[in-house]
């Protein structure tokens, strides 16, 4: 059966760039920008180009540097955002206007102080208005994970008759659980006017964990764009992560859904981001953390060294890690012990790894991690003459 196709947004670049004390400057932003490109994003959102000068000048940069990626500029739903915009995208193979507004009661009442036909007039207009400068335009509903599904549908429908080519439905707070983002996607594809006339898409924040989850819901149930960051990077808790979305569809064939992610480039696009930006990615990040194929533990390191699928559902090769990491530790095993001294240079046999281990654990009771350089150490002080060792 052949695979529906999954759009990756990219974000990182725009929502990632929240992240308070992460900004970057225009030399960097088109490393990133290129990388993603390479990296085989369908879109790339370059940044807000009302908001300073230099945004605007980023999105004109990335806008003329990006050969196959659609590259976006969000904006508000007011007409100089719109017309800023589409001047920094003049330059783009693909320009898309990224253009919206707060549709649940919250944002209605408190943050525009309106109502909702008000809000669907403003809607329209702003869509209309980003018309006449490109044709493709992706409409935002900002909190839309809180907004009335009945309502939602509504202004659904009206954007796709002023021409929206793109639905983004964001969880803009994180709230949603999947079983309810998913539902909201659902309702959306079977109540919505023409809808077969424009794609849902999936912005979901991860305040509450659960980003990646709501993500995949949505797409299960009819989305087929997910927006999101490299690292997961973004305001407050974070976006959902690009590396996690593009694997699971990867590892999970029977959805039959994929991207055109180059997966082998996930590793090193995460550790450049990281980098640029000044973020740590937390060791126990899925998919790109510096853990996410070590293993201390000594059963988990007997079964990998026996077959690695027995605790790695991904190969480390296919998100360009090299190989998984066997990491000694006190609660590392004679398995992990004998396969790490015969990768530098011991051959032990079962009488002397069984000495070599008892002054092994001595060692790993002192200190967190036992390095290569400690083996030989180790090795020494067990007893065991070293020209022994076959």
């Amino acid at each position: 059966m052949s695979k529906d196709k999954v759009h990756i947004f990219d974000t990182t670049l725009r929502d990632g760039e929240q992240v308070p004390g992460c900004k970057l400057d225009t030399e960097q932003k088109l490393i990133i920008a290129e990388r993603l490109d390479l990296l085989g994003v369908d879109v790339i959102e370059a940044g807000f180009p009302i908001s300073s000068p230099g945004d605007f000048n980023s999105v004109h940069q990335i806008s003329k540097l990006v050969k196959n990626a659609i590259v976006c500029g969000l904006t508000r739903a007011v007409k100089k955002d719109i017309e800023v915009a589409a001047q920094a995208l003049q330059m783009a193979k693909r320009p898309r206007i990224h253009t919206g507004i707060g549709t649940s009661d919250s944002h209605i009442k408190f943050k525009f102080n309106s109502n909702k036909e008000a809000i669907i007039e403003r809607a329209v207009a702003a869509v209309k208005y980003a018309k006449t400068f490109v044709e493709d335009v992706e409409f935002y509903a900002e909190d839309a994970g809180r907004t009335d599904n009945e309502f939602l549908a509504r202004v659904c429908e009206a954007v796709i008759k002023a021409g929206a080519t793109v639905l983004n439905i964001p969880d803009t707070t994180g709230y949603c659980l999947p079983d309810e983002y998913g539902a909201k996607i659902k309702y959306l594809k079977e109540n919505v006017t023409g809808i077969h006339k424009a794609i849902l898409s999936c912005h979901c924040h991860n305040d509450l964990g659960l980003a990646t989850a709501n993500s995949i819901a949505g797409v299960i149930n009819g989305a087929r764009q997910i927006e999101c960051t490299i690292n997961g990077i973004g305001e407050r808790a974070g976006n959902t992560s690009l590396e996690e979305v593009v694997m699971i569809l990867r590892q999970h064939p029977t959805l039959n859904l994929d991207t055109n992610i180059n997966s082998k480039l996930l590793y090193d696009t995460s550790q450049m981001v990281s980098q640029k930006m000044g973020v740590l990615v937390q060791a126990n990040k899925a998919i790109v953390g510096a853990n996410a194929f070590a293993h201390s533990s000594g059963i988990h390191q007997d079964g990998v060294i026996k077959n690695r699928e027995t605790y790695e559902i991904i190969n480390p090769a296919d998100v360009g890690v090299n190989e998984s990491s066997i990491v000694l530790t006190a609660r590392s095993g004679r398995a992990a012990l004998a396969y790490r001294a015969k990768i530098v240079g011991y051959e032990l046999t079962k009488t002397q790894l069984d000495l070599v281990y008892q002054e092994f654990l001595k060692f790993a009771d002192r200190q967190k991690e036992i390095l290569d350089k400690d083996i030989h150490d180790i090795i020494v002080k067990s007893g065991i003459s070293i020209e022994s060792i076959a």
